[in-house]
């Protein structure tokens, strides 16, 4: 039975899901695209269909940046699921579109009061809607509760010392004096570096400022350095809360980054524009980058029922992979993986209303046929 999916924003992680959609589905799909902009659609139609051997439909919307159009509305009428690819500001108004049409939905986005409000409108949705679905939030908390569901097991203790998450969208190569180079959005970085960070001290719920917490960490026999950002911890938080002493979510980076950043906002003002003036004053030294590296770590640290001191640990290092002759950045893959198998859960009508990453099946998800071919 062919699937109908709705991606909106044509951009690298929407024209990669369409990507990873159309080839490695295990059904026909047939793949809407939608964007504001007809010249990002072009792109994003022809590189989608570059090579491909498949014959589903791939069709183009233009959408509205306010209303509702007749040709959206014809769109949603005809598909199961929406995956929301657009900026986090959207997202509210994209998640209101799936539950009025009836479609199951999945996004991306980090940002809190607009998560908050489509958890409410989602309360009585007849479709399930997948929030915070990408690699951090996203890959990184199902990876950390597939380890502390094992821990429990193996252990036999619910209550663990620390549950660690690390995420490094890192470039292959890195030069002083920053020893990094953009492989996503700069005003993306520039916001995580600068926003409190949401964390479990003592078992809590607290928040901390943005790199103040920092520390070393060899990951398969290299040195990377690590510290507190905002918003990849997603719910895990709420869910610890009272199950682990300590929590946090801290992005990866070359040894010498942070101490760089450090010095550069300190010469900034400390105002609401901080993260544009951040990401300015970086775009000015920072190159952009293809040539891209991911690499994700988690970690569950405790103790056994006998007292002894355990940890359980697991590293992924991705890098660009080629479908059909096209290069698919490791930024890409890893952030729209997990939307694509977010899909398919949905897809399964196994899930209801608001799913949160906490509330994901981590084994059904590692094994999906899209995060186990990334992920590897």
């Amino acid at each position: 039975m062919t699937k109908k999916i709705f991606i909106a924003g044509a951009g690298g992680i929407g024209e990669a899901a369409a990507v990873l959609l159309r080839e490695w589905s295990d059904f026909e799909t047939e793949i809407y695209l939608g964007d504001i902009s007809e010249d990002s659609l072009r792109k994003a139609k022809s590189f989608v269909l570059l090579n491909s051997g498949k014959t589903s439909k791939v069709e183009t919307i233009l959408m509205t940046a306010e209303d509702l159009s007749d040709t959206m509305k014809k769109a949603f009428e005809q598909c199961d699921v929406l995956l929301d690819c657009s900026p986090g500001s959207q997202a509210p108004r994209l998640a209101r579109f799936a539950k009025d049409f009836k479609m199951h939905y999945a996004n991306l986005t980090e940002y809190v009061a607009e998560t908050d409000e489509i958890i409410e409108l989602a309360k009585t949705a007849e479709t399930g809607f997948v929030l915070q679905t990408g690699l951090a939030p996203g890959f990184i908390n199902v990876l950390a509760m597939q380890l502390y569901i094992r821990f429990v097991q193996q252990y036999e203790n619910e209550k663990v010392e620390k549950i660690g998450m690390k995420v490094g969208a890192l470039t292959a190569h890195a030069h002083e004096p920053h020893f990094y180079g953009f492989t996503w959005s700069p005003i993306g970085v520039a916001t995580e570096y600068v926003k409190n960070s949401v964390v479990l001290r003592n078992y809590k719920i607290t928040k901390k400022p943005a790199l103040s917490s920092r520390e070393t960490i060899v990951i398969g026999a290299r040195t990377y350095e690590a510290d507190l950002t905002s918003g990849g911890a997603a719910d895990l938080p709420d869910f610890f809360a009272g199950k682990a002493r300590n929590l946090d979510y801290k992005t990866l980076r070359y040894v010498g980054h942070y101490d760089w950043v450090e010095s550069v906002i300190r010469k900034l003002p400390k105002d609401k524009e901080l993260p544009q003036n951040l990401q300015n004053v970086m775009l000015e030294a920072v190159p952009s980058v293809e040539d891209d590296l991911v690499l994700v770590h988690a970690s569950v640290d405790g103790f056994d029922v006998r007292g002894r001191r355990r940890m359980l640990e697991k590293a992924f290092y991705v890098e660009p992979i080629e479908i059909n002759g096209k290069t698919l950045r490791a930024i890409q893959t890893t952030t729209a993986a997990p939307l694509c198998e977010s899909a398919m859960m949905l897809l399964s009508g196994n899930y209801k209303g608001v799913v949160l990453q906490s509330q994901l099946n981590p084994e059904e998800f590692m094994k999906g046929n899209f995060v186990s071919r990334i992920y590897k």
